[in-house]
């Protein structure tokens, strides 16, 4: 089994629409809210490089419900290196409802990243930063990026 970074959160009732269950969209903000809290924890050596002119430009994103979330579960949110490859990093993402010792699956997602460096006004295609390759190593079985040919 792949070793996955673990972001925990409450549902709130800011997090759920007037039926009382969570909002689609929030599922996607918590990925963004896991991929934030990991780079704090395991590479601040890239947060700075973000502050000069490195992007992590989010290329696409999904989420598949299996099933609702409401006010006060606990949810955790299990972040995996699928694949990087050149520029690019695949994330994927459990989410796990946690009702005491109970653990159950209520959403799987994806999200597919790409390392741009700003160049003025444009972004250019950078390599995957060496401090975020070794923070995300444990975390999932991806190849070495590929040197180009």
């Amino acid at each position: 089994m792949t070793r996955a970074y673990e972001y925990r959160h409450i549902v709130v009732f800011q997090d759920t629409n007037l039926v009382g269950n969570v909002y689609f969209a929030n599922h996607v903000a918590w990925q963004g809210a896991c991929r934030e809290h990991f780079l704090r924890d395991h590479a601040p050596e890239v947060v700075e490089q973000l502050r000069n002119g490195l992007s992590l430009v989010t290329l696409s994103c999904q989420c598949e419900y299996l099933a609702e979330l409401v006010a006060f579960d606990e949810v955790v949110i299990r972040m995996t290196l699928a694949d990087s490859v050149q520029n690019r990093i695949d994330l994927g993402f459990d989410y796990v409802r946690v009702r005491g010792r109970d653990h159950e699956l209520v959403a799987v997602g994806r999200q597919r990243i790409a390392c741009m460096q700003r160049l003025g006004e444009r972004l250019a295609p950078a390599p995957i930063p060496d401090a975020l390759q070794a923070a995300l190593a444990p975390y999932g079985s991806a190849p070495e990026p590929r040197a180009p040919h």
